[in-house]
């Protein structure tokens, strides 16, 4: 272990309290982040983004899936779209990746909208998109569970993926029913987008999931202990079980899905000593404005611009913390060095086993 490792360390475990911050105070935040933490071994926004940089080609086609859709209104939440749309932003800015953000009908509208207001172009097709700059590809994502695989392996085929990320994307459980977080049933609305992180998975794809319960794509990599702490996710209550049945290779938990993934934009941003991939706080608010006047509703139903119950002054600050704390890393490196030194020399971060995996990506 050495002083890069012992920041990079600590930059993550920062990033992941303030994306873990329980302001609700029912502890479902804190019940996630151990078990996915525990699986992680590290800390999981560097994690993630170590392992993104690792995975995504320069170049490269990233298939990002999100949208959750609501009752009783039948649209989509503003959780996960946001962030995804943040997430394509920061991709292209990092790695000149092609991101195709897929998502049930319900939210095609806002994802191109959203697009805009982070800067983006956005088409219909994933062709167009990858021989633009500054651009993205909006994919719908069927509902008909009769053709998900078809759609799956037309969009595999002909756009291999080097990573697809799933954010606050509805996951169906083991007997393929996809519900609410209060446990509705809402199979009929839902894209059956696992057809293709699964089929991605088995192609040898770098799967990366992130989700704020256990009802979203990927969440089935700490299953057993979603099953045991969190309500309405009992294996034994059969199909009325929340619990997603697919197990993403990287799996980060949050308070809030899109908290999350700025906690991973942040992370590139340092890993990568790029300040610009990580969006301003006038993007945040834009983009929130956004998804909200497009019809994406808030997780109570209305159509303010918040996420999960949080606005956008809430947001920002978070983000604007996250901000804040990647460019202090940076700033005394020289000056601290003895400290690390003597930490290092005394033992208590004893980080070797579990860096050396992912050393590579952030020599």
């Amino acid at each position: 272990m050495n002083q890069r490792d012992l920041t990079i360390y600590n930059v993550g475990q920062n990033l992941d309290d303030i994306m873990n911050l329980d302001p609700r105070g029912y502890g479902v935040c804190r019940i996630l982040y151990k078990g996915s933490r525990e699986h992680a071994g590290e800390p999981l926004s560097t994690l993630f983004a170590k392992r993104l940089i690792g995975a995504v080609k320069l170049g490269g086609t990233v298939f990002i899936q999100t949208g959750f859709v609501l009752l009783p209104h039948k649209v989509g939440e503003m959780d996960g779209i946001v962030g995804a749309a943040l997430l394509a932003r920061a991709l292209i800015v990092a790695l000149d990746a092609k991101p195709a953000i897929i998502v049930p009908d319900a939210c095609v509208k806002a994802a191109h909208k959203l697009a805009a207001a982070c800067g983006l172009h956005s088409y219909d097709s994933i062709e167009k998109a990858s021989e633009m700059t500054y651009s993205i590809a909006v994919v719908p994502f069927t509902t008909d569970s009769n053709k998900a695989d078809a759609l799956a392996e037309k969009l595999y085929s002909a756009h291999p993926p080097s990573a697809i990320i799933a954010t606050e994307a509805a996951g169906a459980n083991a007997f393929g029913v996809y519900h609410t977080a209060m446990g509705l049933d809402v199979t009929a609305l839902e894209s059956k987008s696992d057809a293709l992180f699964s089929l991605c998975k088995s192609g040898g794809v770098p799967t990366f999931a992130i989700g704020d319960l256990g009802n979203e794509i990927g969440m089935g990599a700490i299953a057993d202990h979603i099953d045991r702490y969190i309500p309405k996710a009992a294996r034994s209550l059969g199909r009325d079980s929340i619990l997603a049945a697919t197990a993403a290779d990287t799996c980060l938990t949050a308070t809030v899905s899109d908290w999350g993934m700025n906690a991973v934009i942040a992370a590139l941003a340092y890993l990568l000593q790029n300040p610009d991939v990580l969006h301003s706080d006038e993007i945040q608010r834009e983009a929130m404005l956004t998804a909200s006047r497009a019809g994406m509703v808030n997780m109570y139903g209305d159509l303010n611009p918040c996420i999960d119950g949080f606005d956008i002054d809430f947001n920002q600050t978070l983000l604007h913390l996250m901000r804040r704390l990647i460019e202090q890393a940076g700033k005394l490196v020289k000056t601290c060095k003895p400290w690390f030194d003597g930490v290092i020399d005394r033992g208590f971060f004893d980080l070797k086993d579990v860096l050396k995996k992912d050393s590579s990506t952030h020599e």
